[in-house]
């Protein structure tokens, strides 16, 4: 499966991430298929970068952003907000006197 994630960049103490493209198999920081942006959250507001047009192709081809990516997709504009997704609940075994 193919994800949107964030891979990490920057000194200790000082992040900066790529928002790429990659193989969901695929550790954090390594292979990626493409990059599509960037984000700083250092700076006052946080700053996001994205290639809109990548980001939407990606997503039409199938492209599963992770819960932090479908976040600043939903900020720059890219993606709706959509409905959280149902909490799930324990199934409950039934006795056999009902």
């Amino acid at each position: 499966m193919v994800k949107i994630r964030l891979t990490r960049l920057g000194d200790k103490k000082a992040p900066f991430y790529r928002v790429i493209v990659a193989d969901s198999r695929a550790p954090r920081d390594g292979r990626f298929i493409d990059i599509i942006g960037t984000y700083n959250p250092l700076t006052n507001p946080a700053e996001v970068k994205l290639d809109e047009a990548k980001a939407k192709d990606w997503l039409k081809k199938g492209a599963q952003p992770t819960d932090t990516a479908k976040a600043l997709l939903v900020k720059a504009g890219i993606m709706e907000q959509g409905k959280p997704a149902p909490a799930k609940t324990k199934a409950v075994k039934k006795s056999k006197s009902e």
